[in-house]
């Protein structure tokens, strides 16, 4: 195998005619790789979005095997198609917090959208909203872009597309979540191109890409409790580091409790418990 890209959290290996996708214990905050892992994380997020690249069985995803690949990344990694990657982070609201609230109260918009006055943290949104950045080289940071934008990098058409998928992935797992006492905040997805089939690829509603809220604790107007990365950044901003490289040492105490919430949210997600992947 030939390692041929590095990112915030996956390695790519090409593979004859196949590629290897990793996820590492490796965890990102505000674009920055922080210098301690976080044990275990990479097969808790390779288990639960092939969970959901299951439950999204009618949309085409990239996967060719969740099994057949090297021993050394059983359970963190698979099998999947080569694509040529959309040159757009294709995210996907239903409530405002994050950098999206910043924006709104700026500018009383996100990514150009229009929303209603006097919305708070947490509040959820009138309907979904498709909010595209840039997708930034490593150490870079993705900037917020409008629709108009994506059109005029993609065309109308494509960028039609980019928009309707993103939303019908946040939707129909959002619904899925929330019976299950989880609300999805906002979701990040990676589509290419397999031919001319629009495709999921890297990672699908994942702690990583998404904002998990525990239902039963949700009340808008603060910061949310999470199941997802959340928890880092908030104390990496605790620190008072400034979001360039490189970022703090994660204590251990910071790392087991956000250990636990990734379990938490496969768990959640799944119905199903994580002992560890058992292969």
């Amino acid at each position: 195998m030939k390692h041929i890209h590095a990112g915030k959290v996956r390695d790519l290996y090409e593979d004859g005619d196949s590629l290897i996708l990793v996820a590492s214990d490796r965890v990102s905050v505000f674009d920055v790789v922080l210098p301690t892992p976080i044990p275990g994380k990479g097969a808790m997020l390779t288990q639960l979005s092939n969970w959901w690249f299951g439950f999204f069985a009618d949309v085409p995803n990239h996967i060719i095997s969740t099994t057949d690949v090297p021993a050394e990344f059983a359970g963190r990694g698979v099998r999947v198609k080569p694509l040529n990657m959309v040159k757009v982070e294709c995210i996907a609201r239903g409530y405002l917090t994050g950098s999206g609230l910043k924006e709104y109260q700026r500018t009383g918009t996100v990514s150009g959208v229009q929303l209603p006055p006097g919305l708070r943290d947490g509040d959820k949104l009138p309907e979904p909203i498709f909010t595209p950045t840039t997708k930034a080289d490593l150490g870079s940071h993705d900037e917020a872009i409008s629709f108009d934008d994506v059109v005029n990098q993609e065309g109308k058409e494509v960028a039609g597309q980019l928009r309707d998928l993103t939303l019908e992935v946040y939707t129909r797992g959002a619904e899925h979540a929330a019976a299950r006492g989880v609300i999805i905040a906002d979701t990040k997805i990676e589509l290419g191109w397999d031919g001319d089939v629009l495709t999921l690829g890297d990672e699908v509603l994942t702690s990583d890409s998404s904002r998990f809220w525990p239902a039963s604790e949700y009340e808008p107007g603060h910061p949310q409790p999470s199941f997802d990365k959340q928890y880092v950044r908030d104390w990496s901003t605790s620190t008072g580091w400034n979001k360039e490289y490189p970022g703090p040492e994660i204590p251990a105490e910071v790392v087991e409790v956000t250990r636990q919430k990734y379990a938490q949210a496969y768990e959640l997600v799944t119905g199903n418990a994580w002992t560890g992947f058992q292969g």
